[in-house]
């Protein structure tokens, strides 16, 4: 069994994480052997207000 954890940003519509899940999945295959059946891709959608960088939270930087 295999489990990979994305965490990224709140925002992507559940097409991209479709996708995301889809090369994910393909990527481990290929790349490690892996049984599609045994892989797990979480996905932690994190608010910018619970997500900090350079001292600072990612929902007061500008223009992100």
């Amino acid at each position: 069994m295999a489990v990979v954890i994305v965490e990224m940003w709140q925002g992507r519509t559940v097409e991209q994480k479709r996708k995301l899940v889809e090369v994910i999945t393909a990527a481990m295959k290929k790349h490690c052997g892996a049984r599609t059946e045994h892989l797990h891709v979480i996905i932690h959608d994190v608010p910018k207000e619970s997500w900090g960088r350079d001292g600072k939270l990612a929902a007061d930087e500008k223009n992100k």
